[in-house]
């Protein structure tokens, strides 16, 4: 079985919603580590609660170059058994850019979600983008994680039709439900290994 570690920055809603997928046995992977960037990250509690080992790897004051911290988190996620043969890292409002060099030592073993439809509106703020642009539609993509920003093989994706008075906050809330349904079931396609990636391209096998 497959090992899981989680970085986030905050509550950590997706890794909530991941990690009781899992105590419900919908998932088949351990959940080894969750790991956060900032020690008053309410996550934290979340995941104790649910019986997962934590640890913080502090960014704020960190001296070192995005590489150097990375290696840190590394470090954590091996101890915890989260190999780049044997392990799957989410990010979960994990609010740090990762290093190249993290991405290739675990490539297509790290995985993000994002509140669009990628491609478009990539980067912060997207459903303020998506209202901005006048978009019908709107939603979220799990994806693998690569060297870019937001730019990695899609998995996943779920739509979220827009609604005329809709506000940042009220398409957020709507997309966050989605992303909750669509982030398990990708952590579950990927620890039954029922993934490939050809290229840009995944192949979903059932």
């Amino acid at each position: 079985m497959k090992n899981l570690g989680i970085l986030i920055s905050g509550r950590g809603s997706n890794m909530e919603s991941i990690l009781k997928a899992i105590a419900k046995k919908k998932i088949p992977i351990t959940p080894s580590i969750v790991i956060s960037n900032r020690p008053d990250a309410k996550g934290l509690k979340i995941a104790e609660k649910l019986g997962v080992k934590t640890e913080v790897v502090e960014s704020k004051g960190f001296k070192g170059t995005r590489w150097d911290y990375d290696q840190e988190i590394i470090r954590v996620l091996k101890k915890h058994g989260v190999s780049q043969k044997n392990g799957l890292v989410c990010l979960a409002g994990f609010m740090r850019i990762i290093s190249p060099e993290f991405v290739k030592k675990y490539k297509n073993r790290i995985i993000n979600i994002h509140p669009a439809l990628l491609p478009s509106f990539p980067g912060l703020d997207s459903q303020r983008q998506a209202l901005e642009y006048g978009s019908k539609y709107s939603g979220c993509t799990v994806h693998f994680v690569n060297a870019g920003m937001d730019t990695g093989p899609i998995i996943i994706q779920a739509v979220v039709k827009i609604k005329e008075d809709d506000t940042e906050e009220s398409l957020s809330k709507r997309i966050l439900k989605e992303e909750h349904k669509i982030y398990p079931k990708a952590v579950s396609l990927f620890a039954q290994d029922k993934i490939k990636v050809q290229g840009r391209k995944t192949i979903i096998s059932v």
